[in-house]
């Protein structure tokens, strides 16, 4: 009867380490895998002041705004909170999650939608507004996506790095802090 008692609590100890960690991989997977892709990208929050250099640079607009690289969501929030429709695309299933859970209690969140996506599986032709938190190894590849897929008057805002070849319509901020904004004129 000893045996079996301290069998049965390996057992519940054991279950309870294995169940630990698999919970514990599931939750840090999403977060670290990112930097082990080809071009890292990971999670940085924008900042309140990124945030209102983004607003900034979306005033007098129209249509649709789209986060590439969503995070936990501020940008698309705040954007649904000045009146757009806003997207978010994000590879990080919780920050997706967390995203909605907060447009959510914020009031937004029939303004918003948030997916978990690969940038590069995603066309971005019927967005007219594109806010883009990319990392300098990227910026070119991107740059070809974009222009080959907005339409002309689309808007693209860069946060942090700018792109290497376009040179900027409108800049604010500094820093870190500093926003880009290029108005594609192509036809």
């Amino acid at each position: 009867e000893d045996g079996s008692r301290k069998r049965g609590w390996g057992l519940v100890v054991t279950a309870g380490v294995g169940g630990t960690l698999v919970a514990l991989y599931a939750v840090v997977t999403p977060f670290v895998t990112p930097a082990l892709r080809r071009v890292c990208l990971p999670f940085v929050p924008a900042t309140s002041t990124q945030i209102q250099n983004v607003l900034k640079m979306l005033e007098n607009r129209s249509g649709t705004v789209v986060d590439i690289g969503s995070g936990d969501g501020r940008i698309v929030i705040a954007a649904a909170k000045r009146g757009f429709k806003a997207v978010g695309y994000e590879l990080n299933p919780w920050l997706v999650w967390y995203s909605r859970y907060c447009a959510w209690r914020d009031g937004v969140h029939q303004n918003t939608k948030f997916y978990i996506s690969d940038l590069w599986k995603v066309s971005f032709s019927h967005y007219k507004n594109v806010v883009v938190f990319g990392v300098p190894q990227m910026m070119p590849q991107l740059e070809k996506k974009l222009e080959e897929e907005l339409q002309c008057n689309a808007r693209i805002i860069a946060c942090r790095f700018p792109f290497p070849c376009w040179i900027p319509d409108h800049t604010t901020g500094e820093g870190i802090d500093t926003v880009w904004a290029y108005d594609l004129k192509h036809s």
